[in-house]
Formats: C-alpha cells, structure tokens, sequence
C-alpha cells in the first residue's frame, strides 16, 4: 500500500509510530480520529500531511509529537515501526536554522532506549562511511547489538560498483547484518506504479544481478519484512522480562505509597511530625548542594551560594587586609625596643621568644576587624542561602 508521504526535501516532519496488525479485513486507523475506519490509503496519505501541517504549519517546521497510525491487513506481519525525519543539514523554508540538531535531538529520543531496535537506512550510492543512519546509530550502540542495516538505491550504483561487501556484512559489521533493497523511483511513484509489480521487479533484479545473485534469497522487501517481525519479536522476548520486573518493582513501591495514605488523617501528629521531619531533611540536602555547589538548577544569572562565600574569603578578605596601614620604621622601633626590654641589663646573641611574640601579638590584633567584618559578610551570605532553599521548598520564612 502506498500511503507515506514521498517527495523532495523534508517531508517526514513528525515521527510517524505505525502499528501493522494482521487482520482479515484491510483498514487503517488513526489514534486522533478515534471510530473514523480508513479504507482509502490516498486519504490515508493525506491526513498524514494534514495532521502534520496542523501541528508544524506548512512551511517544512518539525515537531516531536508522534502521529500514531495502525493499519489492519491480511498482507501485513505484526510489527511496530516509528518513521522519524530524515537527517538534514541546511533550514530551508521557515525551518529554524538549528533544525539539524533538532531532527538529531529527536531522532535521539527514540533510538537511545535499550527496548528499541534502530532500523539505519542508507542509500547504496553514497559512501557507507558518510552513513548519518549508521553513525547516529553506532553512537548510542556502539555493539551494533540493537541495529539492523538496510541499503536502498542498489539499482543506481554506478556502473562496475556494488554493494556486496556490505551486504554480506564484511565493511562495517553489525551484529545483525544488512539488507538490501530496491524500492519504486519518484517516477514510478507519480505514475502509480503498481507495488507487487515493483516487488516483482526487485526480485528479477536481485536474481539477475552477478553481485547479489548467491545472496538474493537474503535480499529484497519480502525477507526484510520476515527478518524485521522475527528480529523485533526475539528482541521483546529478550527485553519482557526485565521491563516486567522494572514495572513490578515501580507497582510495589506505589501500591507501598497507597498502603500508607488509606490509614491517612490530616490531623494526625505523627503524620505531621513525619512530614516536618522530611522537609528539615530536604532542607538540609539543598542547603549542602548550594554550599557545596553540587545542586541540580545551575544559576548561570549570578553567583549564588558556596561559590560567594568563596568569593569573600578569595577577594574581599585579601583586599581588606591589603587596606591595612603600618608605618615600618614605627616597628622597627618596637621590635628594637622589646628585644631591649626582654633583655634587660644583659646582652643576647639571638632574638629572644618573648619579643617576637610581644610584636605579633600587636599585629595580630589588627587582623580582628577584617576578619570580623569577613564573618558578618560569610553569615549575610549563609542567612540568603537560607531564604532561598526555604522558598525552594515551600516554607514560608518569618
């Protein structure tokens, strides 16, 4: 069935999550048109472009939020797929100019989840090394575990070139190896080229083609349909299991939550004793992530917290003390005096303790009110730390 949008430029611009069902009756159906049955795929097509057009406009924009698509048919094997746009490079239209990294973004959303096989497309006349499919894939699974390689346009390779050291999985491996197709051209997709007629024509040229001759019972739509519903049904199969525990473990911890709120009476003091202790404790937490500065929420506006105080010991400590007159030749008075003094009727060799001690205690005294005014900064600072994780978590401060 023909039913995708095709056409130049961008025009898959929401991922599209389509459910084949295997059914008697052929139908299709849409999740935001709930009842509404589709028997005519070209109105299938069309309400694709125009529930795309309804949320990205109509000028090539992108948007995350899925179309969700099943179609019933006697010709379909039970499988899941998500269309996501193609990987672009430059805007074109009112596309925004970073619309590379939105589509990767994206793209990214969907194939970083280990419960995701990636289905990487990419086109035969185009060096394999260059693939965006494979090298967004190979980043996310680095194993090539999850990724299943699929080479379109084998039919407009330049003459006295192949594909087959791909195909048979020799260039750039992967776990689950490549298969290659051949699919309609835009020239036989505006003449309605008929699919089986296409199907038949991919097989004829996998048959007849001396590279891909020995491997084209591996090769072609059909298989890859085959390989795709039983790879996908072995992956949910590996996967089941720990999803079931991960859901069961979420299920117990909830139905543990809801155990504690059935008894639950607001006016119960240990209930409100429980609920003071949790807020202290999460008031302490946040205070040590702004004082230590491991916190979650950044500030990039101001500097905030531990790293003012920082500033205060770093800064304004050092310029405060740098404020500090003495008159040199006043201490060198002193410290003449006091040797003097500690000496008394006697004359010493060495500089007695007493008198060094005597000179810096003088001095140290100096140090007092820098420090003190060092301190008053430190607790202003530790009071508006306060203030703020209070406000964070709901306690309204006196």
């Amino acid at each position: 069935r023909d039913f995708l949008p095709r056409g130049s430029g961008i025009v898959t611009r929401r991922p599209l999550i389509l459910q084949l069902v295997n059914n008697k009756a052929e139908y299709a159906e849409f999740l935001h048109c709930k009842g509404r049955k589709f028997v005519d795929f070209d109105e299938v097509r069309q309400e694709i472009e125009a529930e795309t057009d309804r949320i990205t406009g109509s000028n090539k924009g992108i948007s995350p939020i899925p179309i969700n698509l099943r179609v019933y048919s006697p010709h379909v094997l039970n499988l899941t797929l998500i269309d996501l746009p193609g990987m672009t490079k430059v805007a074109v239209g009112d596309q925004p100019v970073d619309i590379e990294h939105q589509i990767r973004d994206m793209i990214l959303q969907f194939i970083t989840r280990e419960s995701c096989l990636i289905l990487a497309v990419t086109p035969a006349n185009t060096d394999l090394a260059n693939s965006d499919a494979l090298k967004v894939a190979k980043e996310v699974d680095p194993q090539g575990v999850r990724t299943i390689g699929v080479i379109t346009k084998l039919d407009l390779m330049d003459e006295g070139t192949d594909a087959r050291d791909i195909l048979e999985n020799k260039l750039l491996p992967l776990r689950r190896g490549y298969i290659g197709v051949v699919n309609r051209s835009q020239k036989d997709i505006d003449g309605k080229k008929d699919i089986r007629v296409a199907m038949a024509a991919e097989r004829k040229f996998f048959l007849s083609h001396p590279s891909y001759r020995h491997m084209a019972e591996k090769m072609g739509t059909p298989h890859l349909q085959k390989a795709l519903n039983q790879q996908l049904t072995n992956h949910i199969r590996d996967t089941l299991p720990g999803l079931r525990s991960k859901l069961q473990s979420q299920l117990l911890s909830l139905e543990k939550e809801v155990e504690e709120y059935k008894n639950f009476r607001p006016d119960d003091p240990t209930r409100k004793t429980k609920a003071l202790l949790q807020m202290v404790q999460q008031f302490g937490v946040d205070f040590e992530k702004c004082i230590e500065g491991s916190g979650d929420q950044v500030d990039t506006a101001e500097l905030s917290g531990g790293a003012r105080i920082n500033r205060i010991f770093h800064e304004r400590f050092p310029f405060e003390l740098v404020k500090i007159v003495f008159d040199e030749k006043e201490l060198r008075r002193e410290i003449s005096h006091a040797i003097k003094n500690v000496h008394g009727v006697r004359t010493g060799l060495f500089t007695p303790d007493l008198a060094f001690e005597a000179i810096v205690k003088k001095q140290i005294i100096k140090l007092k009110e820098p420090c003190l005014k060092c301190i008053d900064l430190v607790i202003q600072e530790l009071i508006n730390t306060f203030r703020q994780c209070t406000n964070k978590n709901g306690v309204v401060h006196p």
